[in-house]
């Protein structure tokens, strides 16, 4: 059974409130877990306490049986000082589209060009 460390939402509509549970990876989002972790809020401020609240030693022996925590969930535990930090790279974020590609070589080529007056 592949155990995961995952996010549940709850709350209403633009409201959202996050439940950290343990469940296995074949279950729904929202559906059946094993137990419940802790919660997150995001709507809290970033350097408020109440805003991610963990049960570290259920988390520990979680882990320990071999659940693998989701990104988010990881980044919550990195902070925690719970799991070492990865390095992240996303190198086509900052790269532009397509389109905007095009746009650049277009503008390239008519600056290039030579203007008659």
């Amino acid at each position: 059974m592949a155990m995961k460390i995952r996010l549940a939402r709850g709350g209403s509509k633009k409201r959202p409130h996050y439940a950290i549970v343990a469940s296995d990876s074949r279950m729904p989002r929202d559906g059946r877990f094993l137990e419940k972790l802790g919660t997150y809020n995001p709507l809290l401020a970033k350097d408020s306490e109440d805003r991610v609240k963990m049960d570290m030693e259920r988390v520990q022996y979680w882990l320990g049986q071999g659940a693998q925590p989701t990104d988010r969930v990881a980044r919550f535990l990195e902070a925690a000082g719970v799991l070492a930090k990865t390095e992240r790279k996303n190198m086509k974020k900052a790269e532009p589209g397509e389109r905007a590609k095009k746009r650049a070589e277009e503008k390239a080529a008519k600056a290039a060009a030579p203007t008659e007056e």
